[in-house]
Formats: C-alpha cells, sequence, structure tokens
C-alpha cells in the first residue's frame, strides 16, 4: 500500500515538473531538439493568442464583416451578371444553405435593391463609395490585427491600401466566378480520365477534395501577404494547411447543422439564420487569428526568450544595443549595400520585435537615424537611414544624444539645489566620454556583418 501511495506521489510529481518545463522551464533550455521547438512554439502560441486579447478583435472582426456582407455579394453578383453566372451563384448559396432558402432571399433582395439603387441617379457615386469604404475598412482592420499579433507599428499607406485593397475586391470575384468554370472543367477531365465505374469513388474524393485545397491556399497567402513584414514561407504554409482543414470542418458542421435548425425556425422565424451565421463567423475568424499566432509563433520562438527579460535591461545595455545597431545602419549607408531595417534586426541578431521597436524608436528620437519607404516588393516596410552623414557620427556624440532622450528640467525646486552636483558630473563624463572618443565608422563590425550584406544581394 505504501509502495503504490510513493508510486502516485512520484507521477504526480513528474507531471507537475512537465508541466513547469512546458510553461517555463522551456525557455531556458538550449537544445535545438524538434520535441523543444514544438513546445516552444505551442507555448508562445498560447501566450500571444491570450495576451493579445484575439477573441475581442474576432468579434470586432465578424461585425465588419457583417457589415460587409451586402456589398461584398453586391459586387460579386454585379461581376457574375456579366459573365452570366449568377444564377449558378445563387444555387450554390442556396446548396449550402438549404434550410434558410428565406433569409437568403431575403438577403438577396437586399443585393438587388442595392445595385438598383447604386446604378440610378445621384445616389450612384455615394453607392460606390460606400461600398468601397466598407470593404476597404473590413481589410484595413484585417490587415491591422494581423500586424497587431507581429508587433508591428508601422502600417502600409492609405495609398497603398487603396491600390491593393481595390484590386483585390475586384480580382476575387472574377476568381470566384472563374473557379466555377474551374470545378465545371476538372469535373469534365477527371471523367474522362477515369472512365472506369470502380474508380467513380475515387474521382467524387478528389473533387470534394478541391475546397479543401483551396483553403490551404488562401489561408496559406494570407498569412504570407498580410502582415507588413517578412514572413518564412514554411511557417505560412503550415499554419494555412491546418486552420484552413480547421476551417472546412467547421463549415461542413455549418452546413450540416442547417437541417437541425427547426427549433430555431420557431423562435426566430426568418432570421433563425443569423445566430448561426455570427457563430460561424466568430468561429471563423478564431480560427484565421490563430493561424497567424501560429504563424508567429513558427517564426519567433527563438527570440521570445529573451523578451521577459528585455524589460528588466540597464539602461547600458540598452545604448550599447543601439550603438550597436546604429553603427551597422551607418556603415551599410556608407558601403551602399542596403538600408538598415526592422526585420534585418529581429533576423539577424534575434532581437524581439518590441525591443527593436524601442531602439529604433530611441534612435530616431536623438535625431541619429530617419525613417524611409522602402517598396519591398509586395511588402511596404520602412528603412533607417543615417540622419547626417556617416563621417560625422562619433561615439561621444551618439551616447549625449541618447542621454538627452526624454524630458527634463521639470522639477524647479530640484533643478535648482542640484545644479552644481550636475555640473560636476558633466565635467567629469565630459572628460571621459572625449578621451574615448571615436568614429563609430572605426567600430568593428558584427560578427556576422558580412553575411547579411550577402543577404541583400540575393
Amino acid at each position: 500500500m505504501g509502495e503504490s501511495k510513493r508510486q502516485e506521489a512520484s507521477l504526480w510529481q513528474r507531471i507537475g515538473q512537465n508541466i513547469r518545463y512546458c510553461i517555463n522551464g522551456v525557455w531556458e533550455d538550449t537544445r535545438t531538439l524538434w520535441s523543444v521547438k514544438t513546445v516552444k512554439i505551442i507555448n508562445l502560441s498560447v501566450r500571444s493568442f491570450l495576451d493579445r486579447d484575439l477573441q475581442q478583435r474576432a468579434g470586432s472582426l465578424t461585425y465588419n464583416t457583417v457589415l460587409a456582407i451586402v456589398p461584398a455579394l453586391a459586387m460579386l453578383f454585379a461581376i457574375a451578371r456579366g459573365f452570366g453566372f449568377q444564377n449558378l451563384m445563387q444555387t450554390q448559396l442556396f446548396r449550402y444553405f438549404p434550410a434558410q432558402q428565406q433569409a437568403l432571399e431575403t438577403a438577396l433582395n437586399y443585393v438587388d435593391n442595392y445595385l438598383s439603387q447604386a446604378s440610378q441617379g445621384a445616389f450612384i457615386g455615394i453607392g460606390v463609395v460606400f461600398l468601397l469604404w466598407t470593404l476597404i475598412s473590413l481589410m484595413s482592420n484585417v490587415e491591422d490585427t494581423f500586424n497587431h499579433v507581429w508587433s508591428i507599428t508601422t502600417k502600409r499607406s492609405f495609398r497603398r491600401k487603396l491600390t491593393d485593397y481595390t484590386a483585390l475586391f475586384l480580382l476575387l470575384p472574377l476568381l470566384m466566378v472563374c473557379s466555377a468554370g474551374i470545378t465545371i472543367f476538372m469535373s469534365d477531365a477527371v471523367q474522362r480520365m477515369f472512365e472506369f465505374n470502380a474508380l467513380s469513388p475515387m474521382k467524387h474524393r478528389l473533387l470534394a477534395f478541391m475546397p479543401t485545397i483551396i483553403s490551404w491556399i488562401i489561408f496559406t497567402a494570407a498569412y504570407y501577404l498580410v502582415p507588413n513584414t517578412k514572413v518564412k514561407f514554411k511557417g505560412a504554409l503550415f499554419s494555412g494547411v491546418l486552420c484552413g482543414t480547421l476551417f472546412q470542418v467547421v463549415q461542413w458542421l455549418f452546413v450540416t447543422g442547417q437541417v437541425y435548425v427547426s427549433k430555431y425556425n420557431a423562435i426566430y422565424g426568418s432570421f433563425a439564420f443569423l445566430p448561426l451565421l455570427l457563430i460561424w463567423l466568430q468561429l471563423s475568424w478564431l480560427i484565421a487569428l490563430a493561424g497567424v499566432v501560429l504563424t508567429y509563433a513558427w517564426q519567433n520562438f527563438d527570440s521570445f526568450a529573451y523578451r521577459d527579460k528585455a524589460k528588466e535591461m540597464s539602461q547600458s545595455y540598452t545604448n550599447n544595443l543601439a550603438i550597436a545597431v546604429l553603427t551597422q545602419a551607418v556603415k551599410r549607408f556608407k558601403s551602399q549595400n542596403g538600408l538598415l531595417t526592422r526585420s534585418d534586426i529581429i533576423r539577424n541578431y534575434d532581437i524581439p520585435g518590441t525591443l527593436a521597436d524601442r531602439l529604433l524608436s530611441n534612435l530616431q528620437q536623438a535625431g541619429l537615424l530617419n525613417r524611409v519607404s522602402q517598396d519591398n516588393g509586395d511588402k511596404e516596410e520602412y528603412a533607417f537611414q543615417p540622419a547626417f552623414d556617416p563621417d560625422d557620427f562619433t561615439l561621444n556624440d551618439t551616447l549625449k544624444r541618447l542621454a538627452r532622450i526624454g524630458k527634463s528640467g521639470f522639477i524647479p525646486k530640484a533643478d535648482t539645489s542640484f545644479t552644481k552636483v550636475w555640473s560636476a558630473i558633466k565635467a567629469i563624463q565630459d572628460i571621459q566620454q572625449q578621451a574615448n572618443d571615436i568614429p563609430l565608422l572605426d567600430l568593428p563590425d558584427a560578427d556576422n556583418a558580412q553575411t547579411d550584406i550577402c543577404d541583400e544581394t540575393k
């Protein structure tokens, strides 16, 4: 009996140790085993999901999506009518929601009224502006949420948002309309390839799997393209496949559950579709945001171990890191090897994103770096260049500028009481700094500075 209790106590002790390791101890583990990396990714994903209040943001996106449904359907059906596919799209909607034909007919009547009013008289301009504003507002909130997960403070410019989002909303209906024709084409092609009846089940499985593949592509593209930073494709692909599959499962449950809403019909009548729609949208956005968090954790779990310690950094260590970052920016600019970006600092030196923002903000406030817009393909990332001639940067001047960041001289009695003390301190500091003053260009390069330059030219 005593041996059994000891074994049980030992078991619970091991379980407790494993839990403590997964929560905190894993960040002190420097091993590169895949199991350690997996625990770190899961740990960071859960932390990020809870810390960033994504439940509330998913609710906000659900509200924006509801507002954008009628304008989005209006644009979709307007383009579909031009291609003669409006009846096909309407049939597909009725097939997906068989228990809510009355609600769908009401929504489509709203769409017809919207299109008829938006194409008549003076309302045409207001209708088009409202339509584009609603859709652009939704996409802007999506981008802001993705950037919030990635701790990105710089957003795309309004001009870039307007052009990118407008192009997306004009192309997306065309792609959706064309996808119906692609599905029909694939069905005929598979029918010709598998003429034997024995392969008919396989044919149907292949066609039934196509929506899942499309979901993988959409989620992967969103995780890779929407955040205004460089995202590793492997992380976006892994999250896209996982969340795309979960989205299809939730969608199947939602569509299947339409035939079991008779009780809701008795309560809500034709509005029984609305609460189920809101639940589905909320779950869909939670899945999408969970994928963003997973992509972020995949790419940043190495530097997360330093995030908590960065909050307690000494001023001396902060200034040393700032000077080191400034030196890399000055040397890159001097040698014409490209400008330093926030992504370079995070990727090359494992500096957490929040600390990188803090260092760059200090250097800008000190008048040492200027932020410039740099169009990097599909990303609009800000780069940083020296605020004056690289040859004029010295260690003494840099330290003085960093020391002057923030407000001072706002306590009159202390300022007058400690004037002599501060004057003596300043005189000693000036002597010490002038004795050790050297140009920043004379400081040694970082160990991987040459590698960084090569990466920029690839």
